[in-house]
């Protein structure tokens, strides 16, 4: 009898551990899976992880009304998950590139340096790639930073993509805009998720070799001029719908020069100044009246 009282204990002490072992690996939080970013797993109890779409990207509108066909190769649109641009074959360079920032795209995913060309181009069309800076004076300088896509390997990896650079002069891209990037990222720390449009224009800068029109044998156009556009809005959502005529907007135009001040502050402008030196609409998924009111403003804020 003990003996049997001794087997049946042993089995229904088996049995508890095997439903306990289950109910932890049921249990198990979705931040503890190694090698996996939390957005990546799409936990939708949270509303800042669920699946990310690549048309966040152009939440504010289409600057210059980019299309995919390639019958139009200087403003030709290319989507990533990370990132939208108006790519251009003639210069070998976006024209614009817009993204969004929130929490879901910040972590602690590693600088990649991958730098390579862009595989999704056109067939046909020149490439840039990784060296084809090299020796210019001039920076390979990102639109889209490295640092606003830390959240995963991959995400990281694609603002390596060549169609994401520009010739940028080193002062210019290493310590005025790192400035204006890391202060986006403080706005987002502080609260706020903020969209970014970027772009450049015009011909011709100044690099540590001087000053330059082309680069890369004449394929690759140096602009003269580089501007960003920042809008900040408190974490939330449907974003366009609580845009109002006292939401901070960030309009800044540089020279692409090395003699730069490293204060990005110094060089806040209109997004109406940009838009006339462009011809794009930067804000057009916003409503005509309060386009008329945040465009036509110098931002007087901090800057830091």
């Amino acid at each position: 009898m003990k003996k049997q009282f001794r087997s049946l204990a042993f089995v229904l002490g088996l049995a508890l551990f095997v439903v306990g072992c289950k109910k932890e690996t049921v249990s198990e939080s979705p931040e503890s899976t190694p090698g996996v970013a939390w957005h990546d797993r799409q936990d939708v109890s949270d509303p800042l992880s669920s699946a990310r779409s690549s048309t966040e990207n152009m939440t504010l509108g289409n600057p210059s009304g980019a299309t995919t066909n390639t019958a139009y190769p200087d403003n030709y649109l290319m989507t990533k998950t990370q990132y939208s641009l108006s790519y251009n074959r003639s210069r070998a360079c976006p024209n614009w590139v817009s993204w969004h920032i929130d929490p879901t795209w910040l972590g602690s995913a590693a600088r990649q340096d991958d730098f390579r060309a862009d595989a999704t181009l056109p067939t046909g069309w020149y490439r840039a790639g990784s060296t084809s800076y090299s020796g210019s004076g001039f920076d390979r300088g990102h639109n889209c930073p490295s640092a606003d896509r830390t959240y995963s390997t991959s995400d990281n990896s694609a603002t390596f993509l060549m169609t994401n650079m520009i010739p940028q002069a080193p002062t210019n891209n290493q310590q005025t805009w790192a400035n204006l990037e890391n202060y986006c990222r403080t706005l987002v720390s502080q609260g706020n998720e903020v969209y970014v449009i970027m772009g450049a224009y015009g011909i011709g800068g100044s690099g540590t070799n001087g000053a330059a029109n082309y680069i890369d044998g004449g394929r690759i156009t140096v602009p003269n001029r580089i501007w960003k556009v920042v809008l900040v809005l408190p974490r939330g959502t449907n974003d366009v719908a609580r845009i109002t005529s006292s939401t901070r907007v960030i309009a800044v135009n540089t020279p692409n020069s090395n003699s730069i001040s490293t204060s990005w502050g110094t060089y806040r402008t209109t997004v109406d100044a940009i838009e006339s030196a462009t011809g794009y609409n930067l804000l057009s998924a916003v409503s005509s009246t309060l386009q008329g009111t945040l465009e036509s403003r110098v931002d007087a804020g901090p800057t830091n």
